[in-house]
């Protein structure tokens, strides 16, 4: 335990064993690091394992621009019946069929699912109903209607195929249920489907390399190491495009006050030599520490939206 007085901030790439919550794992970090200013990018579900970005500190303030980021998967898909959660945790809601699988036909369906595509999320999912959980009224029986969503699967892979098992590795935009992509699949298919392992291998830059086990991070903070575990807020958003206040513009920038990026053109024209308009700035120091977040106003005004200070 670092204690509550080490001020510490950053992303904690945790590689999430299966049996645990994504809240469980929030709550071993708050215990490991001693501080409760602990948050995630994003759950997983109990069963799968892999890449569960932690923040710690002013890094929290980070997941409004995470929780939509794309994500890639390898799982495994088991082709024969369909659950009631469509996972190998839920109740079976199909008859067991024999399977034959090809893999030249099971390609070709893969592409069928690639791109953006209409997706209804399980029953048993943490959508909202009459403002209550979808789970919690399936568990009770009651009936759930979700509406379908868009989501976007940007690559789906076929890896292989042992008998009824399907390998398979995806990316795919935030908001996409792998279980429903497995659920869907088995029914285009015609012998049900569910998703019966999955692993997370990305989530926007965060990649499974740089993931460590919760024991890994207890070792690195009784090793006074922490620094090997943690990103740093300057590391993160990189396809942000940054830009160095200092002086007058710096303090103006702390106190929440909009600016104008002064840009430079060359040539002649309305927009000759203009860079196009980035959404989202981050603004550094003059230490190149990351002090904002700026948002792209109107012309070439930015207003700080998140200021860490």
């Amino acid at each position: 335990m670092i204690g509550p007085q080490a001020e510490i901030s950053g992303v904690l790439i945790i590689d999430k064993p299966a049996g645990v919550t994504s809240h469980d794992i929030v709550a071993r970090v708050r215990r490991i690091l001693g501080i409760r200013q602990v948050g995630h990018f994003g759950t997983l579900d109990p069963f799968a394992t892999g890449v569960l970005p932690i923040s710690v500190g002013k890094a929290t303030r980070f997941a409004q621009f995470y929780l939509k980021s794309r994500k890639a998967y390898e799982g495994t898909i088991r082709f024969g019946f369909s659950t009631d959660t469509y996972d190998s945790t839920g109740q079976p809601t199909s008859e067991s069929l024999p399977v034959a699988l090809e893999g030249e036909i099971l390609e070709k369906i893969f592409r069928e699912f690639t791109g953006r595509l209409m997706q209804t999320p399980p029953s048993f999912s943490a959508k909202h109903v009459g403002g209550v959980r979808a789970y919690a009224l399936a568990r009770r029986q009651k009936p759930v209607s979700l509406a379908p969503v868009e989501v976007e699967i940007y690559a789906l892979e076929l890896l292989g195929i042992e008998k009824q098992d399907v390998r398979f590795a995806v990316e795919c935009s935030g908001g996409t249920y792998v279980r429903s992509l497995a659920h869907d699949l088995g029914r285009r298919v015609g012998c049900g489907a569910y998703l019966a392992g999955l692993r997370r291998t990305g989530v926007a830059e965060f990649r499974e390399s740089q993931a460590a086990t919760l024991e890994r991070l207890a070792q690195a903070v009784e090793e006074k190491k922490l620094e090997s575990c943690l990103v740093s807020l300057e590391a993160l958003l990189p396809e942000f495009p940054e830009l160095v206040v200092r002086g007058r513009q710096e303090v103006g920038v702390r106190h929440g006050h909009a600016f104008e990026l002064v840009q430079s053109r060359a040539g002649r024209g309305a927009n000759a030599g203009r860079s196009p308009v980035a959404t989202l700035l981050k603004i550094l120091n003059p230490e190149r520490q990351l002090i904002a977040i700026a948002r792209h106003v109107q012309g070439s005004v930015y207003h700080p939206d998140l200021v860490l200070v």
